[in-house]
């Protein structure tokens, strides 16, 4: 590849960067086209940065920091997701540390991407360039590393355009490594060498994790067009640097030299620089930390570039003892100069504060103001009805109100073209206002979210059941969420309890509307809150178990088949498992801590584990787990088992995909397959007798999203280059009820679900053929045997507790021939009430119970047994039970 020399003016060593044109992988595996959505949440993570183009109306960008970057839909008032074609391999560029929007031709557009400076992104950071809104990129990698969700984040824009001469652009660059400035449109890059600060703060510098230590370095670059014609580089430039006693920077010559500004103020970080070239004022919204979290002090200053005079405009100043907060969210009306807001960095009792000035921070007004503690008025109102779960299911006391008006908003932008139309980033969503100047006119001005299409969260775990809402969500820091349909947004996450991420799902396959969730919350804030929840009507509501000492973190959780019982392994805790709703837990002895344990979706008393490359079993309903003889496998992974086939199990880890067809007794590695992150099952292919298996696997040299309908002997790969998302994968399902439909986990893209668009697919099934022999038959009298039917039940105690009980119902066929569907009776000798059952329809009469089979546990062969359960009111008891096939 050809590389440019670019010899810099104030460069003293020249650093050659090449720019890299995305190729796309080449792969022999077949493919078959899909259709890709998000499953609306809308939001759900922190967006530091809005930028809106200054030149053309309703060019607006949005950059996250673990989700990629956005383009604004005007017609449909929704963002476009521009980063999707990022893969695994590069995953870190989904942190986008910076957003530049090139405001003289508008169809450039420019972002310095990378996710983390220490070892957890194993790549350097690049700048990737655009020319046509985003649509499609090319690649300049740096020769160090981005920090997209690193401390310091918000603060910003660290990559600008020059307005006078857009081939010039210059970024500031963390840890060490300055100023850089490119004379290509960002094709290549130098350092500037002359620029004489490289910023020194750390929030923690002795940090051995290597993230709090991080240092946020040159932060902002604001251009004053002033300073130059068209088509000349602009002269003067300011630029932010993270240090308390050097943040502001300027040069007057283009670059060549730069000199700390004069008189400027000391012992804060400027998080924004925002030049009002009208009046001729320089703003900085000034913080004692790096943010986007914290933020205890702060000042808000006005720098006059005519005369060099610097005036403190604090809505309240740090010397006051009413400022428990820094400042940042800076920015003008440009269609009225003397107009200008900034947000409270970081406030987060009781909320976020908003202040408002329209005499260039002479005075100053509040988004909401004290009356007589604890109530306070408001000069706006909020309507969440299109995403209703921003409450996050709270119901506080004054002066706290839900939803907040915001946190972490570290990016407040006014419209430069529309002084009614404002947009901010919170750590949740983007919110925004189309009435903002009601604000001056003593009126409330009307807050909505505006982040539909921008899908930022971290997903942990997926279930599809056969029957209910097609899908159940675990995310991170927002709990997660029963979608009853994709494409509209929940009306709430999960609760009772509330975790702040769910870290495993389960359902019972054979009873689908229990189901079992496991998380985690910060237990100071909730100390009778369990790390563990119950559903009995498939997600809609919750209720808490109890739990085994020592918990902090969620771990995971499996259910039986029939929901009779679950086995959960909390991290760093001993594996317990439960007859019934987590009542009480025994200890699951013989599997290691922090294994990952799922169930048979056939036999409700076995359960698997899988850890340090063995898998576990237990046949006993989770009180004993057995190593089994299997080696091989790895280490770390994912497994799940097959719906409908006993003993069926599927291991994707580091070196491929692994499959047993008798408990893990052993295993077959697939061929083919070098690497894996996880498997799941949907609906079997027309004439399938096998579920579809989907897996994001390394297939062919390829890492991808790949389909298989004919259980594993062959591949499809059902995403494409433009798709990849990142580090896909945490969680992963079919549909059980669609034939093609993926649900993929991303790690800040959300959940995306696919459909084939292909021609309809039919897979033929492998006949036998015996040979025929003709045999001449012996002709003898075998007298006619009836056969018989019968079947008993016993009737089992569980768990009790004051005012309730559990039991389990065994049946069993006796008879000499299968039995295809069966009625238990017993009479209850007091006041037992049944509450809810699992594995049977019941009605009670008085004290007379009867319960048929369900669906799917009518059929019994000879021999064989089956069993239901239950929770009822009053005192536990052991009546007789009686059993009659149907």
């Amino acid at each position: 590849m050809r590389k440019r020399l670019l010899v810099m003016l104030t460069a003293a060593a020249v650093l050659l960067v090449a720019a890299v044109v995305r190729m796309s992988p080449v792969s022999a595996v077949a493919s078959d086209p899909y259709a890709f959505k998000n499953v609306r949440i809308d939001g759900g993570g922190f967006v530091p940065g809005i930028v809106f183009n200054p030149t053309e109306r309703n060019l607006i960008y949005a950059r996250t920091d673990i989700g990629g970057a956005y383009r604004w839909s005007q017609s449909t008032k929704s963002w476009t997701p521009l980063l999707d074609w990022v893969g695994w391999d590069k995953w870190g560029y989904n942190g986008v540390i910076s957003l530049a929007t090139d405001p003289v031709q508008t169809s450039r557009v420019y972002a310095a991407v990378g996710m983390y400076t220490n070892s957890w992104d194993p790549n350097n950071g690049a700048i990737l360039r655009s020319t046509d809104k985003g649509d499609t990129w090319q690649v300049t990698p740096l020769p160090f590393k981005l920090g997209g969700n690193m401390p310091g984040r918000g603060m910003g824009e660290a990559l600008s355009v020059d307005p006078n001469d857009n081939r010039v652009l210059y970024f500031g660059a963390p840890n060490g490594n300055g100023l850089w400035r490119s004379t290509d449109y960002g094709a290549t890059w130098s350092k500037v060498t002359s620029f004489p600060n490289a910023g020194n703060y750390a929030q923690d510098p002795n940090d051995p994790n290597g993230y709090l230590s991080h240092r946020p370095g040159v932060v902002w670059v604001t251009f004053d067009k002033r300073s130059s014609t068209s088509g000349s580089a602009t002269r003067t430039i300011y630029v932010g640097v993270a240090d308390k006693e050097n943040t502001v920077y300027r040069t007057t010559d283009g670059g060549a030299t730069w000199s700390r500004l004069a008189g400027q103020p000391t012992g804060y970080i400027a998080h924004k620089g925002v030049l009002d070239t009208v009046n001729g004022y320089l703003y900085i919204a000034t913080s004692d930390t790096g943010g986007p979290y914290d933020g205890g002090k702060g000042d808000v200053w006005r720098y006059a570039t005519a005369t060099g005079a610097w005036t403190q405009i604090s809505p309240v100043p740090s010397s006051s003892s009413d400022d428990y907060f820094g400042y940042s969210g800076l920015t003008i009306d440009r269609r009225n100069p003397g107009t200008i807001m900034v947000a409270t960095q970081i406030s987060w009792w009781p909320d976020v504060i908003f202040f408002r000035s329209t005499d260039s921070g002479a005075t100053w007004t509040r988004v909401w103001d004290w009356t007589s503690y604890p109530d306070r008025s408001f000069r706006y109102t909020m309507n969440i009805s299109e995403n209703p779960w921003l409450t996050f299911g709270t119901n506080p006391q004054p002066p706290e109100v839900t939803p907040k008006l915001g946190w972490m908003t570290e990016s407040l932008e006014i419209d430069p073209f529309d002084s009614n139309r404002m947009m901010y980033g919170t750590g949740a969503t983007i919110y925004g206002t189309e009435n903002l100047t009601q604000w001056d006119s003593g009126g409330k001005f009307t807050i909505r979210p505006m982040a539909r299409g921008l899908e930022e969260t971290a997903v942990l775990d997926l279930i599809s059941p056969p029957s209910g809402a097609p899908l159940i969500s675990g995310l991170g820091d927002i709990a997660g969420f029963r979608h009853t349909d994709l494409d509209a947004v929940p009306p709430m996450m999960f609760t009772q309890p509330t975790f702040t991420s769910t870290t495993s799902l389960d359902y019972a396959e054979k009873a689908p509307s229990v189901m079992v969730r496991a998380g985690n919350f910060t237990d100071a804030d909730r100390p009778n809150d369990s790390h563990v929840a119950f559903s009995t009507d498939g997600g809609a509501n919750w209720f808490q178990g109890t739990e085994p000492g020592g918990v902090n973190e969620g771990g995971t959780v499996a259910a039986a088949a029939d929901g009779s019982r679950f086995v959960w392994a909390p991290k760093g805790v001993t594996p317990v498992y439960s007859v019934g709703y987590g009542n009480s837990w025994q200890t699951a002895s013989g599997l290691p801590t922090d294994a990952v344990v799922e169930s048979d979706r056939v036999n409700p008393m076995t359960f698997y584990g899988l850890s340090g490359g063995r898998l576990y079993r237990s046949t006993n309903g989770g009180a004993t787990f057995t190593a089994t003889a299997a080696t091989g496998l790895p280490t770390t992974g994912k497994f799940k088992a097959v719906p409908g086939v006993e003993g069926d199990l599927w291991v994707a880890g580091e070196g491929g995909i692994w499959h047993s067809t008798n408990g893990g007794a052993s295993f077959t590695k697939l061929s083919g397959v070098t690497k894996a992150v996880n498997v799941g099952f949907g609906k079997a292919a027309p004439g399938a007798a096998y579920q579809a298996v989907f897996a994001v696997a390394t297939i062919d040299g390829v890492t991808g999203l790949y389909r298989s309908d004919d259980g594993g002997s062959s591949w499809l790969r059902i995403n494409d280059d433009e798709h990849q998302w990142g580090n896909m994968g945490e969680a992963l399902t079919g549909d059980p009820r669609v034939y093609g439909r993926v649900y993929l986990g991303t790690n800040g893209r959300g959940i995306i679900y696919g459909d084939r668009t292909g021609p309809p697919i039919t897979v033929t099934p492998t006949v036998s053929v015996t040979p025929t022999v003709s045999v001449t038959p012996t002709v003898s009298v075998t007298p006619t045997v009836s056969p018989e039917t019968g079947c008993t039940a016993t009737y089992e105690p569980g768990n009790s507790w004051p005012g309730g009980f559990q039991a389990n119902v065994r049946i069993k066929n006796t008879g000499t021939s299968a039995i295809s569907g069966w009625k238990v009776t017993w009479t209850w000798p007091g006041s037992q009430q049944i509450t809810n059952l699992w594995g049977g329809t019941p009605t009670q009469s008085g004290t007379s119970v009867t319960v048929t089979n369900a669906g799917y546990n009518g059929d019994v062969g000879p021999g064989a047994t089956t069993s239901f359960g239950f929770n009822a009111t009053g005192t536990t008891t052991q009546p007789t039970a009686t059993c009659t096939p149907a």
